[in-house]
């Protein structure tokens, strides 16, 4: 059908559906149809388009010789890393037990000092403040990561329901409020200063890392985990572990026994210094004010 037989009528639908075809193909049949030769699609790889893709071909291949060549010094130095880390880690262990040794040292040496009454006194404090080891009946929260997830719509691969820190944070300070007197985390002993806080993918508590499956485990009167279960972590934990496969479970645990946590690095406040007198010969009797303290005394 030439070009000149094709027009635009009124109606527009019918005569797109009449003629179908660009008059662009009836073109290339004909010229086809005359040189005898199939009609190219508008562009021909010519030398330099083979040089060029050759060139590419060949910085690729370079490339992926050099990378190649370059892995077994990378997987050494990534093997070297893991073994200071690990070598670090077992000092930082050792280190560990040694405190824990020098600190019963030291209170043997302290309630040797200090006598009946006030040794006793000093171990009710350490305990309630964290710093004494403590043992006694109480509930147990074990949190674990739910297995590998299926497919989601998309067919994206979807991971397993991971336990976040804010889920430890909720189930600690729940058991605070159910009356737990003494609260730890895969044995890190919790304190008015502690932190849960996350790292990438790791969970830190007081900047020590701990690893799944978590027991959160709080010594505490009879009624804590009547209290505990009732609470809105409780609730919320359940329900994700029936939804997202998330392994959540509270049990009762007769003799417990949590550990000492360590020396707290605590920061005083200091009085500020008060301005000396001018030399200008003035009233040494007038009020002179002083700026106060950063905890708000100071005068």
């Amino acid at each position: 059908m030439s070009e000149r037989n094709r027009g635009f009528s009124p109606d527009f639908l019918t005569e797109l559906f009449q003629n179908p075809l660009d008059p662009g193909y009836a073109d290339a049949a004909a010229r086809r149809a005359r040189t005898g030769k199939p009609a190219r699609p508008g562009w021909s790889v010519g030398p330099i388009t083979l040089v060029v893709v050759l060139l590419l071909g060949f910085l690729c291949a370079v490339a992926y010789r050099q990378t190649m060549a370059e892995e077994p010094g990378r997987a050494q130095a990534r093997s070297g890393l893991v073994e200071q880390i690990k070598q670090r880690q077992g000092e930082t262990d050792n280190l560990s037990v040694r405190a824990d040794q020098l600190r019963e040292e030291v209170n043997r040496q302290r309630e040797a000092a200090l006598g009946g009454s006030q040794a006793a006194r000093l171990r009710d404090l350490e305990a309630r403040a964290g710093l004494g080891r403590v043992r006694g009946d109480g509930v147990v929260v074990r949190l674990a990561d739910g297995p590998a997830g299926g497919e989601s719509l998309s067919g994206a691969k979807v991971g397993p329901a991971r336990v976040l820190y804010s889920d430890l944070q909720g189930v600690a300070n729940d058991l605070w409020s159910a009356g737990a007197e003494a609260i730890a985390i895969n044995g890190q002993r919790l304190t008015a200063t502690s932190t849960i806080r996350s790292a990438g993918e790791a969970i830190l508590v007081d900047f020590r890392p701990v690893t799944g499956p978590y027991e959160v485990s709080a010594i505490g009167p009879g009624s804590m985990r009547r209290t505990y279960e009732g609470s809105r972590s409780a609730l919320t934990m359940r329900r994700v572990s029936q939804e997202n496969g998330l392994s959540f479970g509270v049990r009762d645990e007769d003799g417990l026994t949590l550990p000492a946590a360590p020396e707290p690095r605590l920061r005083y406040a200091e009085p500020a210094v008060s301005p000396s007198v001018s030399p200008s010969g003035g009233d040494e009797s007038s009020d002179s004010s002083t700026s106060p303290s950063p905890s708000g005394g100071g005068r």
